[in-house]
């Protein structure tokens, strides 16, 4: 795949269903092909994570022409029980400052 750096081995703190969704987030009509570069993931893996946040009704999508346009449900409540009232809104809020920041070169301490 080409544009596809090393993906990453070990836990990290945001899972890529996050990842997936922050990028679509910035981009409501990102190719799934942009969205695994992106994020590190095979083509195949964003393909999953849009089938289950789709299915568990985070992510919604229509067709246009040959692309797709995505509708995130920013309302909707996190899933686990330690994030209970905690909206999608919220956590892109915080990873949409985190991708803003990073676009503006490290941070000086």
């Amino acid at each position: 795949m080409d544009g596809v750096l090393e993906p990453h081995n070990g836990w990290t703190f945001i899972t890529n269903h996050a990842r997936v969704l922050a990028v679509i987030a910035d981009n409501q009509s990102a190719r799934i092909r942009d969205i695994a570069a992106h994020c590190r993931l095979t083509e195949r893996a964003v393909q999953k994570i849009i089938a289950d946040l789709e299915q568990s009704g985070y992510l919604s999508h229509t067709r246009e022409g040959r692309g797709n346009i995505y509708r995130i449900e920013a309302g909707k409540v996190l899933r686990h029980p330690a994030e209970a009232g905690l909206s999608v809104a919220s956590l892109l809020s915080l990873l949409v400052q985190d991708e803003a920041h990073r676009a503006d070169g490290p941070a000086r301490g």
